[in-house]
């Protein structure tokens, strides 16, 4: 990022733009922007220490595959459909669990933020 950006604002727009897509009903999230937004979490976990630095690791390396994946696959449903339909859901390296990884790092910070926030508010 350069000098003078936020990034908890660049990472709650991302993420306020795929929360738009969802809310519309008319299309499918695509993959570059949900792995883009994704990828602006990823300073967050080095913020973390060294305790959750094998996460971060682990975290940027599904992103970046979802980030490949995006230049031949455009919605995160056609990637899902894609994996059933080559039965690789469940094997490790495939796109649908590299999704399943990401969700639950974002659901971590997103669970440490709130735990913040509400520590702060007593």
């Amino acid at each position: 990022m350069a000098d003078g950006e936020k990034p908890l604002r660049e990472i709650a727009d991302a993420f306020r733009d795929l929360a738009a897509t969802v809310a519309s009903q008319t299309l499918d999230i695509q993959v570059a922007p949900f792995s883009h937004a994704c990828s602006l979490v990823s300073p967050l976990f080095g913020c973390l220490g060294m305790a959750f630095k094998f996460a971060e690791l682990d975290y940027v390396a599904k992103v970046n595959n979802l980030i490949d994946a995006s230049k031949s696959i455009v919605t995160l449903q056609a990637l899902l459909d894609r994996d059933i339909e080559q039965n690789s859901v469940r094997k490790a390296g495939s796109h649908s669990r590299n999704l399943l990884k990401v969700k639950r790092g974002l659901d971590m910070v997103r669970v440490l933020f709130e735990q913040i926030l509400a520590s702060e508010n007593k």
